[in-house]
This record gives C-alpha cells, sequence and structure tokens, in this order.
C-alpha cells in the first residue's frame, strides 16, 4: 500500500511493501489443511531517505509470519504478522494483516487458474503512514508440466482516505526435471490511479527466483531482485519458507 501525498511540488519517491514480495498462483490449502510461511526479505542497497515518520527500507530486515488455512476447495482464510529488525538495532512488531483468498477449484481447467485475494490491515506509522489498508489483488495464473505463468494486477485502497493505487506483480518460471524452478518475478508500483496533482515516481523491480520443487508439502522460494528505476532500492533479497501440513492417509485394510 502506497502513501499518500499533498503538497505543491514533485512527491517523493514511494516504498512498496517489503514485508510480503509473491507472486500468488491461485492455489489454495486443501479443506482442514494448515499451512505456514516465513517471509524474510531485506534491502541490501535500498531507498535511504522517506518522508518521516516512515523508515526508509534500507537495511532494515522484515519478518512476517504468514499462517493459513483451507476451509473449502476454494476459499482459504489467512494472517500476516509482520515484524521488523531495524539496522541501528530495535526489533519491532510492525502490524497485522487478515485476508480471505478465493480460486478455482482443482480439477476445474486443466492449465488455467483464476482467484481473488482480500486482505486488510493496519501497519505502524513508521512502516506505513495510511496505517490502516486494504487490498485487492486479482489473480491468473496458467501451469503445466514445464512452465508456470501468473500475474496479480493488485490494487490498494488506504481505508483512511486517498486514493486507490495500482501495484502490478507477475512471475515466469520453467521446472527442471521436478526438481526445481527457475524465472523471473515482476513488482511495480504506478502510484495513485487517479490524481489531480503530481504523479510520484513509479517503482519497478524484476527478481531473479529459484523455488525447490522436490521435497512434498514445503515450500522455498528465494530471488534478488535489482530495481529498475532510480525511486526503487537498487539490491534486495527475499527468501519465502513454507510447510503445508497435510493429513496423512489412513491405509486401507
Amino acid at each position: 500500500m502506497a502513501a499518500g501525498w499533498t503538497g505543491g511540488s514533485a512527491p517523493p519517491a514511494r516504498a512498496s511493501d517489503i514485508f510480503e514480495i509473491q507472486v500468488y498462483d491461485a492455489t489454495a490449502n486443501a479443506p482442514g489443511v494448515f499451512g505456514l510461511e516465513l517471509h524474510v526479505n531485506d534491502a541490501l542497497d535500498g531507498v535511504k531517505t522517506l518522508p518521516p515518520p516512515e523508515l526508509p527500507p534500507n537495511h532494515l530486515l522484515h519478518l512476517t509470519l504468514e499462517p493459513s488455512f483451507g476451509v473449502t476447495p476454494f476459499w482459504e482464510l489467512g494472517a500476516y504478522l509482520q515484524t521488523a529488525l531495524r539496522p541501528v538495532g530495535g526489533y519491532d512488531f510492525a502490524g497485522a494483516k487478515l485476508r480471505s483468498k478465493f480460486v478455482t477449484p482443482p480439477g476445474w481447467q486443466p492449465h488455467l487458474r483464476l482467484g481473488l485475494n482480500l486482505e486488510a490491515g493496519y501497519l505502524f506509522a513508521r512502516y506505513e503512514p495510511e496505517r490502516w489498508g486494504a487490498e485487492l489483488r486479482p489473480i491468473v495464473a496458467w501451469e503445466n508440466d514445464r512452465w508456470l505463468f501468473a500475474a496479480n494486477p493488485i490494487v490498494g485502497i488506504p481505508l483512511a482516505g486517498g486514493a486507490p493505487t495500482f501495484e502490478p506483480a507477475a512471475m515466469a518460471v520453467v521446472k527442471l526435471a521436478g526438481v526445481m524452478s527457475v524465472g523471473l518475478e515482476y513488482y511495480g508500483d504506478l502510484g495513485p490511479i487517479i490524481t489531480s496533482g503530481a504523479r510520484a515516481p513509479t517503482q519497478h523491480t524484476l527478481f531473479e527466483v529459484v523455488n525447490l520443487l522436490s521435497v512434498p508439502n514445503l515450500e522455498v522460494n528465494a530471488g534478488l531482485g535489482e530495481g529498475l528505476d532510480a525511486a526503487s532500492s537498487r539490491l534486495v533479497a527475499k527468501v519465502i519458507l513454507g510447510y503445508s501440513f497435510e493429513r496423512r492417509r489412513q491405509r486401507q485394510p
């Protein structure tokens, strides 16, 4: 969720949400299955100045715990518990979000999946000046035995006022012998959808990523991102570690 801006001159650069750097692929936990993810993200060479009270992301380590639960074949509930380790010392609880994700059920189409993720949450001002915000994330994905493509045209909604923002994300990966996949992830922040003043600089970041595929129920995603414009952090590292607690099937007599 991007910060709003009022003033008579050109607005400052925004800071894209670095707590969760992930492209959704329209999959969900099976009914009754609990999942847990840890997101670890760090701007190794990040934006160094932002309007107070927001902290600049440079060397700010973000750690987010994401529990999730499958309610039905097409509905998953989840939450984000967001924390940060400041480069000068100090560990902060940054805020929390709740989400509800709807996806097309398994088997709907052989390769195509669709979904919609809804989020709402609160972050402290040093990590999000707007504090209260929501997200509307449509999801489209196409996958076969070799490729996975996904796009998330995200709309951020400041709940305390301000214009919605457009923050697209997309990925393309190729699978290698069922062991891993490698590819690219893109994240953008194009600012307010409608604005009457000067537009803030846009942000565009491209990640080279690798995913582990060979261990059942385990998710490992790691990437290194480079900012493609002056408003973006120049170098960002990210890791996602996840596990799906699938129920063991009882043996048939």
